[in-house]
């Protein structure tokens, strides 16, 4: 077979063909009458075999050693291939994400694409003050909220996260939906990144989340949101408080979300009722000590301490259980909170 036939039949062109033949990759196996190359069947098929290789991203070097080098076995090459493979799709997703976050800014010419292109490389940037800057900058409207959101995520330094948060609350409702993408990730410490920026957003889609994230399996986001929550009113907030304030773990702002939430009349005995019940005290008015099943001495301190915000009879009656309490934080702590509610 002739090149021209070898090149329509193959789809390589006669150019390509010389080429692998300068090579040595496929030498056609003789010559026609006009002295013209003519390719045998083996021949076609080692070109085919030779655009099989190149295919998957073999150079022609290592194509000629995998077909004519018995030593040569493809485990280290394909290992080599795939780790090449994806530093280069990393190379191009992360293009990708850039040119897509400067498409959204729809900028006017060169000098706007410049200056975002600086903007998202200073975002990056393993300056702390860098980070902080560029993310101070996006009230302007230079930064893509995509770009924002990633790095709030993404962010542990403290001060460069409080500034990206101030930007994304100031970045619309588009930043509020990829942040509740965030919500899903399998990373702990994401989800409450996600968590801390959401609060940020005052409406009621921040709340939604918010209370979405009160089922998150890590205690450490569900106690964040539950604070939150305590502050917007959400009533669904009291149990994860009322265990932050058992547990010693901020208690006092757990506390004071409990007073906000009871600020309502219609909320404030039952979240007294669920404060008595963590006390292990059966009955109000004073008494010469704790019940056997009480809690100890300084989870009954927190627990005054949140009761002393806490309007109404049912709190009123706990207190004056605990005056009579033998640790005598706790009977002065009641004590004092009874005064002040006589007082007023």
């Amino acid at each position: 077979m002739l090149i021209g036939d070898v090149a329509q039949r193959s789809g390589v062109s006669a150019r390509m063909l010389r080429h692998y033949e300068s090579l040595g990759l496929v030498r056609p196996t003789g010559r026609s009458g006009a002295n013209y190359r003519e390719y045998s069947e083996e021949d076609i098929r080692r070109i085919f075999h030779i655009e099989s290789l190149r295919s998957l991203g073999l150079s022609l070097k290592d194509v000629g050693r995998a077909l004519d080098d018995p030593g040569f076995t493809p485990s280290d090459l394909v290992d080599g291939l795939i780790r090449r493979t994806r530093d280069r799709i990393a190379r191009e997703t992360e293009l990708l994400t850039r040119l897509r976050r400067i498409d959204a800014t729809d900028p006017a010419g060169w000098e706007d694409v410049l200056q975002i292109v600086a903007l998202l490389r200073a975002l990056g940037s393993e300056s702390a003050e860098t980070r902080q800057r560029a993310a101070l900058s996006s009230p302007t409207g230079e930064l893509p909220v995509e770009a924002l959101v990633d790095a709030a995520l993404g962010e542990a330094d403290p001060n460069v996260a409080g500034a990206l948060r101030w930007a994304l609350a100031r970045s619309g409702d588009g930043g509020l939906a990829l942040l509740a993408e965030g919500l899903d990730a399998p990373d702990a410490e994401v989800r409450l990144r996600a968590v801390r920026s959401i609060v940020e957003f005052p409406d009621a889609g921040a709340t939604e989340l918010l209370r979405a994230a009160l089922a998150d399996p890590d205690l450490t986001v569900r106690r964040y949101a539950a604070l939150a929550l305590g502050t917007r009113g959400v009533a669904d907030a009291v149990p994860t408080l009322i265990d932050m304030v058992v547990d010693a773990a901020n208690d006092v702002e757990a506390a004071d979300a409990l007073s906000a939430l009871a600020t309502d009349p219609a909320r404030a005995d039952g979240i007294a009722t669920d404060l008595v019940a963590r006390l292990g005290i059966s009955a109000p008015g004073p008494a010469p000590g704790p019940a056997p099943d009480a809690a100890d001495a300084s989870t009954r301190r927190r627990l005054a301490q949140a009761l002393a915000g806490i309007p109404g009879p049912v709190a009123t009656g706990a207190l004056t259980h605990l005056t009579g309490d033998p640790d005598r934080g706790v009977s002065v702590t009641a004590t004092y909170v009874l005064g002040l509610r006589a007082e007023g």
